[in-house]
Formats: structure tokens, C-alpha cells, sequence
């Protein structure tokens, strides 16, 4: 593997750092990750969650984002700009994904179920991820894609409703 790619298994934790305290996207995440570890801990311990959540709720409001705190989300997820993400809480996230801001990942397509997303998965901006879909590993989702059927490993699925092009296959470490 080049040096300049991004795993599709190993999560780089390094990108959900907070850069400084105003830092909503990473907030947040930080957020849902220290929830879901201290309720996994004992009875004893698990009180400290509250804290965490009243953290997820100040964060939701203030990056405009709505994802869950209960969400399956691979480590080393990149929101540049979480202003307008929505993602259903049965849906799964892989590791390493950037997501851009205004994007849905729901339910409501042909497919029942939400959706499961691959590692290292970049989603445009005001892109739709609907229904039971599965995205493979190191896929591209255009900008304001409407994908209501599966996109293969490494493939790039644009317009609505999006279809894959031809020739875009070529895994890329680039954001």
C-alpha cells in the first residue's frame, strides 16, 4: 500500500483530533465516542455518560448536525463541515469516510433498511445515501448524488438517481 493511501480497515484516529476548542464536526463525534465508552462500562461508572450526552446535544445544536449518539460509526470520520449531516441510527459507517456537509444517510429508498457504508468512503456535498444500499470500500459519492442502489469497491456514483461512471474505478488515497 502507497503511503498517501487511506486504510479502508485501520481507523487514522489522528483525524478526529480537536484541533482547538472550537471545533464542532470533531466535538461532536467526541461526543458520541465518550458516550458509547463510559455506558459500555459498569453500573457504577455509567452515570458519567450524562455528561456526554448534555455534550452531544450542545454540539448537535451548534455544528447542525443530527447523528445520533447510539450511531455505528468507524474511528477516523472527517466532518469538514457538519452543518446539515443527517444519518439514521441504524446505518454504519466505515472508518476513515469523509463526509461533507448537507448530506443524508437514511431510510426511504426502494431498498429497505438504512444504509452501510465501506471504509474510506468520500460523500460530496448534498449527497443522498438512501434505503438498504451498500457502499464498498475506498467508493466516491459526487456531490448532490441521489444513490438508491449499491455502489461497488472503488467505484464513483454521481447524479440523480446516481449511476456509476465508467473508467472512475482507480482507488485513490486524495481527498
Amino acid at each position: 500500500m502507497a503511503s498517501e493511501e487511506i486504510s479502508d480497515t485501520t481507523p487514522d484516529w489522528s483525524r478526529e483530533f480537536c484541533r482547538g476548542y472550537w471545533d464542532p464536526g470533531r466535538r461532536l463525534l467526541r461526543s458520541i465516542r465518550q458516550y458509547q465508552k463510559w455506558t459500555s462500562r459498569g453500573p457504577l461508572l455509567r452515570w458519567i455518560s450524562r455528561y456526554w450526552v448534555f455534550q452531544h446535544r450542545f454540539w448537535s445544536v451548534v455544528s447542525g448536525a443530527d447523528i445520533p449518539i447510539c450511531c455505528k460509526i468507524g474511528g477516523g470520520l472527517l466532518l469538514t463541515h457538519p452543518n446539515g449531516v443527517v444519518i439514521h441510527p441504524a446505518s454504519i459507517i466505515g472508518v476513515n469516510c469523509l463526509i461533507f456537509q448537507q448530506v443524508t444517510i437514511g431510510t426511504g429508498g426502494p431498498q429497505p433498511g438504512a444504509p452501510t457504508i465501506g471504509g474510506h468512503v468520500d460523500v460530496g456535498a448534498g449527497a443522498k445515501i438512501l434505503g438498504g444500499v451498500t457502499i464498498g470500500n475506498h467508493a466516491r459519492i459526487g456531490a448532490n448524488a441521489v444513490v438508491l442502489q449499491d455502489v461497488p469497491e472503488g467505484a464513483t456514483a454521481v447524479g440523480i438517481p446516481a449511476r456509476i461512471i465508467k473508467g472512475a474505478t482507480k482507488l485513490s488515497g486524495a481527498v
